[in-house]
């Protein structure tokens, strides 16, 4: 293995590890001395990789999201029709174990941390961006009738963050079901479908 790759591979699990740390200790109780101590590595080689905390926090992040991303890659990537692939989507998109538990800590911190802001933005964008494309392809082809994808998918979007929430945070306040259920209503209502067509 070279030097190079040996870097890499290190690199990635410091990242893995600050995930760990930071979904038991929260993003904002998260120091670099967790971090190396749960890595058993020297601080200095975090600070080496990372430079500052805040840049840790929002690498260890995006590194923990790009995960969910990837497998929102593979529905995208599919050769299956607009309508299959908002299924697939809407299916991913209920909160589950550790993603959304830092998915809410990062919207909470990046009120405080500019640049775990930018990386949060950036990838919260990627989720309506690709979920306007496979609208305006499903518009394209005729199962959609909606005027609007982006702004259609905006608000799909932000019910199923505010729900999502209630669902990760507030134990027993919405059922799973409930979730499915009022998100594929208000998809349904976008896209000119039956909520039974979302099953």
């Amino acid at each position: 293995m070279t030097r190079r790759a040996a870097a890499d591979v290190r690199l990635d699990s410091l990242l893995r590890t600050a995930c760990d740390v930071i979904v038991e200790r929260g993003l904002a109780n998260t120091r670099t001395a967790d971090v190396a101590a749960a890595a058993g590595v020297s601080q200095a080689l975090v600070f080496y990789h990372f430079a500052t905390k805040e840049r840790l926090l929002a690498q260890a992040f995006a590194y923990a999201v790009e995960q969910e991303l990837s497998r929102l890659d593979a529905v995208l990537r599919s050769a299956t029709p607009p309508l299959t692939k908002l299924r697939r989507i809407l299916r991913l998109y209920t909160p589950t174990g550790r993603p959304w538990a830092m998915w809410i800590d990062g919207w909470a911190e990046s009120l405080r941390t500019p640049e775990l802001e930018k990386v949060c933005r950036r990838l919260d964008l990627r989720w309506r961006q690709d979920l306007a494309a496979v609208i305006s392809a499903g518009v394209a082809d005729g199962t959609f009738q909606c005027a609007d994808p982006a702004g259609a998918a905006w608000r799909i979007n932000a019910v199923m963050d505010g729900l999502a929430v209630q669902l990760a945070v507030h134990e027993r306040v919405i059922s799973r079901r409930q979730f499915g259920e009022w998100i594929r209503l208000v998809t349904a209502r976008e896209l000119g479908l039956e909520p039974a067509q979302l099953v």
